[in-house]
């Protein structure tokens, strides 16, 4: 690692949940969800500069409001700064882009300006921005510990406690179909005690058998009994299962994620090619990374 100049760069990958029970708090380091979900090697690098004017956020050259990674800024720095982050993944349809947007800034801004926070400091700055603001409850703890990570409870450090379903790196295959509104099913209390017996029921039946073939069959369960999938990701998620595959919805988006299962990875991208562009991601220990200026 290098600071040249007062300029930090990271990377935080995406993280996408299959199934998840919310956990009110007052105190926000504890507020949070549980469960499981998968990180990719794609997600977002953030590079960061010390700025003449007022802090600026760009996503993909296209200044944004950015409220979750702004409120990390003004949490850990009281000078204006340029943000500006690349994403390879789609944003607001249920790959954690708000968590990874908030943990590379995190990591780029300790990096630039030699903060000398730790990483569970950065996390828990990132955690709070996220819960505070509604676009999160548990992507940044995920997105902390690559792979497959069980969230068993909770919050950020020392609050939050993961695991994680052990596998070797394999392949999944996305389909972004349209954009849900977290915050809009967040606070609908209906659909969340729906969702918090689902998703803990299905976390109790994961740690009984913990693999990622009993991860993908249980995020199809929490899928079909929230209720949260449109017609047309119903559709995909059958036309999937129909030929070996395994696959479920992006929690919380309109997006179909899958792996090949007893199917070849060729039928699964065929498949899904009827819904609309494929996305290829791998899962293996994807974790943040700080990078060379």
């Amino acid at each position: 690692m290098s600071t040249k100049g007062h300029v930090g760069r990271a990377f935080a990958p995406g993280h996408i949940t299959g199934f998840f029970e919310i956990h009110d708090d007052p105190l926000p380091q504890k507020r949070g969800s549980t469960g499981c979900g998968l990180v990719l090697d794609g997600g977002i690098e953030t590079t960061v500069s010390e700025s003449m004017g007022r802090t600026e956020i760009i996503l993909d050259g296209i200044p944004v409001l950015a409220e979750t990674t702004r409120a990390v800024v003004d949490k850990l720095v009281d000078f204006p700064v340029r943000v500006s982050c690349t994403s390879s993944i789609p944003i607001g349809c249920g790959f954690g882009a708000s968590a990874a947007g908030a943990l590379s800034v995190a990591y780029a801004l300790n990096e630039a300006f030699s903060l000398d926070l730790t990483s569970n400091q950065l996390l828990e700055t990132a955690h709070i921005a996220e819960v505070t603001n509604g676009s999160g409850m548990g992507d940044v703890e995920g997105q902390s510990q690559g792979g497959i990570p069980i969230r068993l409870s909770a919050g950020c450090p020392p609050y939050g406690k993961l695991d994680r379903v052990p596998s070797p790196p394999f392949e999944i295959f996305c389909v972004v179909l349209g954009e849900l509104s977290t915050g809009s099913i967040l606070e609908d209390s209906a659909i969340m005690r729906e969702i918090n017996s689902a998703g803990r029921e299905a976390l109790h039946s994961l740690l009984s058998r913990p693999t990622l073939e009993n991860f993908m069959q249980l995020s199809k369960q929490f899928t079909l009994r929230c209720g949260l999938a449109s017609e047309h990701l119903l559709d995909a998620i059958e036309s999937v299962n129909a030929i070996g595959g395994m696959s479920s919805q992006a929690m919380l988006g309109d997006t179909i994620f899958a792996i090949s299962g007893a199917a070849s990875k060729m039928d699964i991208m065929l498949s899904l090619k009827e819904f609309g562009d494929v996305l290829t991601y791998n899962v293996g220990s994807c974790n943040l990374l700080p990078l060379d200026v």
